[in-house]
C-alpha cells in the first residue's frame, strides 16, 4: 500500500484576535499493522482567510519536507472538505481518499481537544463540529462475492502481536494501544467462508474498510461500513439463530471498545487468510 498519512483540515474551538475561528491542518502517518508506531506529527494554524487548497497544499509540502518522505496516499474523514483536500493532493500527485480508518489521527485529535485547545488563548468550550454527509442506502454485495457461510469467533488481544507472521493475502491492522484495550481483552470477529475467498478479499481491499455492524428489525442484516458512508449487506440474518449470533457479536464488540475484525477464508480448516482486517467503530469530529 505504501506510506499512508492521515489529514484533517477544519475549524477549531479557538478564536483569533478578530473573534474568528482559527483553522488547523493536522497530518500524521497512519497505522497499517499492529506493529506500527506513529512518527510524523505536523500541525499548523491558519486564519479563516487562508482556507483554500493552495494554503493546504503548502502545509502538506511543509510536512513532507519536515518528515523527509512523501506519502503515497492521504486519508481524511471530513466529507464536507473533500473537494479542497483532493485538489491540494492532486497538485502534489498524492491519492486522497475519504476514510473512517483514520484512527491515529482521531486519537491525536481527541487528545488535542482535551489537553491542547483548552490551553490556547481564545478557547471556546463547546461540542466539536460534527461530520455531515449524505445518508446512503445499504447495497448488496456483487453476487459473485457473497460468502457461503460465516461464523463468529474471538481472540485475546495479545494474540494479535503475532499477526505480522500470519499468512494473509489482503489486510490491514493497527496497534491495539490506539484503541485503549488490554492484552486480555477478547476481540470478536466474523469469519467469512467463500469458494471465491481471494476475489472477495481483493474486492474488500479496494475499499476503505471501516467496521462491521448489525441491523436488527423487520429486516435483520450483517453490514459492512466502508469509505465515509458506504454500507454493504454482507449477510441476511433471516433465521433466529443467525440473529442471536449477530447480537452476541455486537455485545462482544461493545466489551472490546468497538474493536473487532473480519477475515475471509476458503473453508473452516484453512490455516491462512485471503483477507484479514482489524477495525474499530468510533466517532469522528
Amino acid at each position: 500500500m505504501g506510506s499512508v498519512w492521515e489529514l484533517d483540515f477544519y475549524s477549531r474551538p479557538v478564536l483569533d484576535d478578530n473573534q474568528k475561528k482559527r483553522w488547523e491542518v493536522l497530518l500524521c502517518d497512519g497505522a497499517q499493522s499492529v506493529a506500527d508506531s506513529s512518527r510524523i506529527r505536523y500541525s499548523k494554524f491558519l486564519s479563516n482567510k487562508q482556507v483554500n487548497s493552495i494554503e493546504l497544499q503548502q502545509a502538506i509540502e511543509e510536512a513532507i519536507e519536515k518528515s523527509g518522505e512523501s506519502p503515497t496516499q492521504i486519508r481524511f474523514f471530513r466529507y464536507q472538505m473533500q473537494n479542497m483536500i483532493k485538489r491540494a493532493c492532486d497538485e502534489l500527485g498524492v491519492s486522497a481518499r475519504l476514510s473512517r480508518r483514520t484512527l491515529t489521527l482521531q486519537t491525536w485529535l481527541e487528545d488535542r481537544q482535551e489537553n491542547f485547545y483548552p490551553q490556547q488563548p481564545g478557547y471556546q468550550e463547546g461540542k466539536s463540529p460534527a461530520t455531515v454527509q449524505p445518508v446512503e442506502v445499504a447495497r448488496p454485495l456483487p453476487d459473485a462475492l457473497i460468502g457461503q457461510r460465516w461464523a463468529m469467533v474471538s481472540l485475546p488481544a495479545k494474540e494479535f502481536a503475532d499477526m505480522p507472521e500470519w499468512e494473509i493475502g489482503f489486510g490491514e491492522a493497527f496497534p491495539l494501544e490506539l484503541a485503549g484495550i488490554g492484552p486480555d481483552t477478547m476481540v470478536p470477529g466474523i469469519l467469512i467462508f467463500s469458494e471465491r475467498a481471494l476475489p472477495l478479499a481483493g474486492w474488500m481491499s479496494g475499499l476503505e474498510m471501516a467496521y462491521l455492524d448489525v441491523q436488527v428489525g423487520q429486516i435483520s442484516q450483517l453490514l459492512l461500513e466502508t469509505g465515509s458512508n458506504d454500507t454493504w449487506i454482507m449477510a441476511s440474518l433471516n433465521r433466529p439463530e443467525l440473529k442471536q449470533e449477530a447480537e452476541r457479536f455486537m455485545a462482544a464488540k461493545e466489551e472490546a471498545n468497538q474493536v473487532h475484525f473480519v477475515a475471509v477464508q476458503d473453508n473452516p480448516d484453512s490455516e491462512s487468510f485471503a483477507g484479514f482486517w482489524l477495525m474499530q467503530k468510533r466517532s469522528f469530529g
